[in-house]
């Protein structure tokens, strides 16, 4: 079997390359400068390429990023599978768990805050717009593991815990995120690239973990974990994650249990 993914230095890519060569996998790795000279059957392609932490100082190239460098490729490749990594922050605004399955309707203002939503969701759009079955979207939570970036709200928290021993966080304590393991999210995008029955999957946890939880955990590890005092309170929703767990069996790890081994490794 052969793969290729596209934004292999990143922190999915690179695991994913991982994982697919454990499972047997050819995989190609073109850089950017690469892309313009792909062509031909690419076999089963990721698409990984993306800004997180930046993309409001640089919101022109988060659309070409998210949805520019994706046209192209998808009009001139060809594939047995090609799955896109759009977010679950596009159900930001979302009041109940109803609002976030993959088949319901998604509040977004546009803004400089919202850049980020709205061209993964032009992305999906260009993704789903092809009369290809095999052309998925994998909707993905915040995810965690060994060698995250530190741009990220959990890597620089996990970062200060491990080289100071202490952090004090900006948001308030019931503030909460979904996270999902790195392992989780390779294992399972190889599934859904070669066997999947739907176009678009939610993989997440399924449940919010509050700043406060984690805050626990690390002081319960000897850390120094505090709160700085009127921050913003910003909860994001449960994300249904019903299709994947149905089809896959799948039984996402918690935040929580890997906290710990996360604390002690870089």
């Amino acid at each position: 079997m052969t793969a290729t993914v596209l934004g292999a230095s990143g922190f999915i890519g690179r695991n994913l390359v991982r994982h697919l060569r454990e499972l047997g996998y050819d995989v190609a790795t073109p850089g950017r400068g690469d892309l313009a000279d792909l062509g031909g059957s690419l076999g089963h392609v990721f698409y990984c390429i993306g800004l997180t932490g930046n993309f409001r100082d640089q919101p022109l190239a988060t659309v070409e990023a998210h949805a520019g460098l994706l046209a192209g490729l998808l009009e001139r490749t060809d594939f047995d599978s090609f799955v896109y990594f759009s977010s679950t922050r596009i159900y930001a605004h979302a009041s109940s768990l109803q609002e976030t399955t993959e088949g319901a309707a998604i509040r977004v203002r546009p803004s400089a805050d919202t850049t980020y939503d709205l061209s993964k969701m032009l992305g999906e759009a260009l993704c789903l717009s092809l009369d290809r079955p095999q052309v998925k979207v994998i909707r993905l939570s915040n995810v965690y593991g060994p060698g995250q970036s530190d741009a990220t709200f959990l890597g620089s928290l996990l970062h200060d815990l491990r080289t100071a021993g202490k952090v004090v966080i900006g948001e308030a304590a019931d503030s909460a995120k979904d996270y999902i393991s790195i392992e989780d999210v390779v294992d399972v995008a190889e599934k859904i690239a070669r066997a999947g029955a739907h176009r678009i999957y939610n993989v997440a946890s399924g449940r919010p973990v509050s700043h406060g939880e984690i805050a626990q955990a690390a002081m319960s590890a000897g850390l120094s974990c505090t709160f700085r005092p009127g921050g913003a309170t910003r909860r994001f929703p449960a994300i249904d994650i019903t299709r994947v767990t149905d089809e896959f069996a799948f039984a996402p790890r918690r935040l929580l249990d890997d906290l710990p081994a996360l604390l002690r490794t870089p």
